[in-house]
């Protein structure tokens, strides 16, 4: 398999695990993504604005309660893109020889 069938994008860990939560749901609370991640606002802040440039997040700011709140989402080229990425890492390591070498 070609490594360019990898998206490096959605690649670095950080983006491919924010991927991976927002593809279980419609949206995700920004809060929720960086609790379930342990990651600082700032560090999700820049993986989020990658992905949003890319056209593969969609943010989106609702105020509840009196408090702003900041929603994520998959955008439909997102959940395509990563879906391809999660095809290409199972080919991957389906082709893989996996025993020891000598």
């Amino acid at each position: 398999m070609p490594a360019a069938a990898l998206d490096p994008v959605i690649h670095a860990a950080l983006r491919l695990q924010i991927c991976a939560m927002l593809a279980q749901a419609a949206s995700v609370e920004f809060a929720t993504v960086r609790e379930m991640l342990d990651v600082s606002e700032s560090v999700l802040s820049k993986h989020v604005k990658v992905l949003e440039e890319a056209g593969y997040v969609e943010i989106r700011k609702k105020t509840l309660a009196q408090r702003q709140r900041t929603w994520l989402a998959l955008t439909p080229a997102g959940r395509k893109a990563f879906a391809a990425h999660a095809a290409a890492l199972r080919e991957l390591v389906r082709t893989a020889d996996l025993t020891p070498g000598e």
